[in-house]
């Protein structure tokens, strides 16, 4: 099968020269059934070093840009993703969201684990922003625990913008599973979901030991593309003759 040739033959053993991963926790995941591991998002190399060092088949909800881009990269990415299962969500439009909600459940549904990144894009300062409370639906529903994972050192081994990381050594730190069972069936009550989701988040932040942000990283990050084109040099429309 293509995901463990990758997994134990390439891209595992490429990882381990590269990063040097040191795991912390690994026991926190459970050997089996379904449950969702939930963690920061740093760098683009996390979608690999955790399928990499887990025992477990993880299977993540990746952005669908991922799968649908042009030209010899596009199609190489693309075709990565799809062979190590990973599943494409649409980020855009008001069903987004929902349609990575059944996706997700499909996943544990079938007793698997299911990889999340609260954040829902990568954090591009190294801190660690507010979560969004769909994971906190797919817990709830599913009835499964959440273990809360940090990673450490991805985001000093390949920041946003660098294609090729450093060699840089990376902590993998897994905590305890978190039992939501006592609000079984309240996943329509946004109060709770958003109680779930902080106490997910402060788990991560206890983990990773990251500078902690109450504002989603999306708008953040949209705020500053803003602030960078209103800075940019704005020449005069020449008369044309």
């Amino acid at each position: 099968m293509v995901y463990y040739f990758l997994k134990y033959v390439v891209l595992g053993p490429l990882l381990r020269v590269l990063f040097r991963p040191r795991i912390e926790g690994l026991e926190h995941v459970p050997a089996s059934g379904a449950a969702i591991v939930a963690g920061n998002h740093l760098s683009f190399a996390d979608h690999f070093l955790m399928p990499a060092i887990l025992k477990r088949r993880i299977t993540f909800l990746a952005k669908s840009e991922y799968f649908t881009g042009s030209g010899l990269k596009g199609r190489l990415t693309a075709a990565f993703f799809h062979s190590i299962g990973q599943i494409p969500v649409d980020r855009t439009g008001k069903e987004a969201g929902q349609a990575a909600i059944r996706e997700g459940l499909g996943v544990l549904r079938r007793g698997e684990l299911l990889g999340i990144y609260p954040e829902g894009t990568r954090s591009h300062d190294g801190r660690l922003y507010k979560g969004k409370v769909g994971v906190a639906v797919m817990a709830l529903r599913a009835g499964v625990p959440i273990v809360p994972c940090a990673m450490i050192g991805t985001f000093e081994a390949q920041p946003p913008g660098r294609v090729l990381p450093h060699i840089h050594p990376v902590v993998i730190r897994f905590g305890k599973p978190l039992d939501f069972s006592r609000y079984a069936g309240m996943e329509n009550e946004k109060a709770i979901l958003r109680a779930v989701t902080d106490e997910l988040m402060y788990a991560i932040l206890a983990l990773s030991e990251q500078e902690y942000v109450d504002r989603y990283a999306a708008e953040v990050k949209a705020e500053l593309a803003g602030e960078t084109a209103a800075r940019q040099p704005r020449f005069p429309r020449m008369p044309l003759s």
